[in-house]
C-alpha cells in the first residue's frame, strides 16, 4: 500500500482506505504508526469500520467502549509520537483483551451472568503490558462461561460464529480472538489456553495461535500462583511474525508470579525468524495410533501438510509413545477438576450462583471436592511421567507434530460434539483430548493451519516444541508458513 509521507506538524489523515490498512501485517503497522504514515486516530477508525461491517455476523469483539473515548485515546497517541515519544510495539493498536483475566475499567463477566456488569480495577499482567506499550482496549474478545469447552457461546453476550461459515463454531475458548484476527477486526489478538484454548479457534479460523510453554508469559495474578501450571497467555495472528511482536510484549518475568522465567529479553522474539530446517526430525503423532477419534477427512487433512515440513527439508516419520493414553487422559481430568474447584468453588457452594452456574462447571466442581490429595498427587505423578516420556522422543525428534482439533468446526448451535465419527463422547471436551499431551507436559504448542478439509472447512495442526523452546517453535513454524500459504487463504466474508 502506497502511503502518503507523515506531516511534520502531526497526525493527519493519509486517506489510505480502511480495507488497505486493516490488511496489513501488524509487523507493517507498527511501522507505518511509529513512521507517521499512519496516524492512530485513522487506524481506529479503520478497525471501528470493520467491526461495524463484519462484527454483527459473527459477534466476535462484545463489550464495545464509547467511541468518543476511543478517539480521544487515539489523539493522545498521535500527540505522543509528535513529541518523539512511543510507548512500544503496539502503539495505538486496537486490541480486545479477552474476557476471562481482568482489564481495568472495563466489565470482566468471564462468560457468565454472575459477574455481568461487573467493572474490574486492575489489569491481568499480559493486559497491563499491552496497555503500557501503547495498545489501544475498544472491547473484549468473546469466551464461553469461565472458558469452559471449546467453543464460544454464553447467556451474556450469545455465541461467536465461525470467521469462514458463520453457522459453524469458532472454537473456545478465545474463540472471540481468533475470528477478530481471521477477519481483521483486530491486527493481533491476545488468548489463553488450558485445553486448547488458543490453539482450537487457531484451527477452526485458520490462523496461528501459540500456547507459551509454563513461565514464559505471566498469567494471572490470582489468588494462588503456585499450583495453577495449566492456563498460560499467549498470542494470536495471520503470521509468524506478527505472533512474535505481541509475545514480545506479553513474556518475561513477574514477581507477583514465582513461576514465570527470567530469560533473555523478550524483544528478541522479534529478532530474525529465518533458520535453515534442512535434517531437522519431526515425529508425527497423529491420531496416537487410533486412541484419538477423528472426524473423516481431518486427520488425512493435516497428514497433507507434512509435506510443508519436507518442503523446508525436514524429515519426518511417524511416531507412537509408549504410554497408556487412557490414563494420561484421567489424570488430565482430575488435575483440570481440582484446579478449577479450587478457584471457583465458593460460586458453586452459594445458592443464588449455583442457580446460575453451568452444568460444565457444576460438573467441574462437583468432581474436585470428591478428589482426595492422594489422587492428586497421584495425577501430578502421572503428569512427570508423561513430561519423561517426551523429553526421551525429543533426544530422537526436534519437533512433534500432531491435529489441532480432532473435528472440524461444527455447528455453532450444538453445545459440543457428542460423537466423533460414531464414537460417543463421554464428556463435555473428550472431543478436544489432542490437545493434552502438551498441555500434561507443559511445553510450548504453536497451533497452525493445515489447509482446508473435504468440506472446505480450515483445520491445524499443532507443533510442539521441547521445554521452553518457545523460540524454536516460532521460526519452524516461519518456514512452515513460508512453504505452506495456508494462512494466506482469507475469509469469504472478507470478500
Amino acid at each position: 500500500m502506497l502511503l502518503k509521507p507523515a506531516s511534520p506538524t502531526g497526525a493527519r489523515a493519509t486517506g489510505a482506505p480502511s480495507s488497505d490498512i486493516v490488511a496489513l501485517e501488524a509487523t507493517a503497522l507498527s511501522r507505518a504508526i511509529h513512521a507517521r504514515e499512519l496516524s492512530c486516530a485513522e487506524v481506529l477508525d479503520a478497525y471501528l469500520a470493520q467491526i461495524d461491517r463484519l462484527n454483527p455476523k459473527v459477534n466476535a469483539i462484545v463489550a464495545l467502549q464509547d467511541r468518543d473515548a476511543l478517539r480521544r485515546l487515539a489523539a493522545e497517541r498521535d500527540a505522543q509520537l509528535a513529541r518523539g515519544e512511543s510507548l512500544g510495539l503496539l502503539h495505538g493498536f486496537p486490541q480486545a483483551p479477552k474476557d476471562i483475566m481482568p482489564a481495568a475499567g472495563m466489565v470482566t463477566t468471564r462468560g457468565s451472568p454472575i459477574f455481568s456488569g461487573r467493572v474490574s480495577t486492575t489489569d491481568a499482567v499480559v493486559f497491563e503490558r499491552m496497555r503500557r506499550g501503547g495498545a489501544i482496549f475498544i472491547g473484549r474478545s468473546n469466551s464461553p462461561e469461565f472458558g469452559l469447552g471449546g467453543h464460544t457461546y454464553n447467556p451474556v453476550y450469545g455465541t461467536t460464529r465461525n470467521a469462514f461459515d458463520p453457522s459453524r463454531s469458532a472454537g473456545g475458548s478465545s474463540g472471540g480472538a481468533g475470528v477478530a484476527v481471521a477477519l481483521r477486526l483486530l491486527p493481533l489478538a491476545d488468548g489463553s489456553d488450558m485445553m486448547g484454548s488458543l490453539r482450537t479457534p487457531s484451527a477452526f479460523n485458520n490462523v496461528y495461535g501459540l500456547r507459551t510453554s509454563v513461565g514464559c508469559v505471566p498469567h494471572g495474578p490470582t489468588e494462588e500462583v503456585f499450583f495453577q501450571q495449566f492456563s498460560v497467555a499467549g498470542p494470536m495472528a495471520r503470521n509468524i511474525p506478527d505472533l512474535a511482536l505481541l509475545l514480545s510484549v506479553q513474556a518475561g518475568f513477574d514477581p507477583r508470579l514465582p513461576l514465570t522465567r527470567r530469560q533473555d529479553d523478550p524483544a528478541a522474539f522479534t529478532g530474525a525468524l529465518e533458520r535453515d530446517f534442512r535434517g531437522a526430525r519431526i515425529g508425527w503423532l497423529g491420531d496416537l495410533g487410533g486412541h484419538l477419534p477423528t472426524e473423516p477427512g481431518l486427520l488425512g487433512t493435516c497428514a497433507q501438510a507434512l509435506r510443508h515440513f519436507e518442503t523446508i527439508g525436514c524429515t519426518v516419520e511417524p511416531v507412537l509413545p509408549d504410554f497408556d493414553f487412557e490414563r494420561l487422559w484421567r489424570a488430565w481430568i482430575d488435575l483440570r477438576s481440582f484446579s478449577f474447584t479450587g478457584a471457583n468453588a465458593a460460586l458453586y457452594h452459594d445458592p443464588a450462583t449455583r442457580a446460575l452456574l453451568k452444568p460444565e462447571a457444576v460438573w467441574e466442581i462437583e468432581r474436585g471436592l470428591r478428589l482426595s490429595g492422594q489422587e492428586v498427587y497421584r495425577a501430578a505423578s502421572e503428569r512427570s511421567a508423561w513430561y519423561q516420556v517426551l523429553r526421551g522422543l525429543f533426544e530422537q525428534f526436534d519437533f512433534l507434530v500432531m491435529p489441532a482439533a480432532q473435528v472440524f468446526p461444527f455447528d455453532a448451535g450444538l453445545d459440543w460434539p457428542h460423537a466423533i465419527d460414531g464414537r460417543a463422547m463421554d464428556t463435555y471436551h473428550r472431543w478436544m483430548q489432542a490437545v493434552v499431551p502438551a498441555t500434561m507436559a507443559g511445553l510450548p504448542a504453536l497451533a497452525a493451519p493445515a489447509g482446508f478439509g473435504p468440506g472446505g472447512l480450515p483445520a491445524g495442526i499443532q507443533i510442539i516444541g521441547p521445554a521452553q523452546a518457545d523460540a524454536a517453535v516460532l521460526e519452524i513454524g516461519h518456514a512452515y508458513d513460508q512453504a505452506s500459504g495456508h494462512a494466506r487463504v482469507p475469509s469469504p466474508l472478507l470478500a
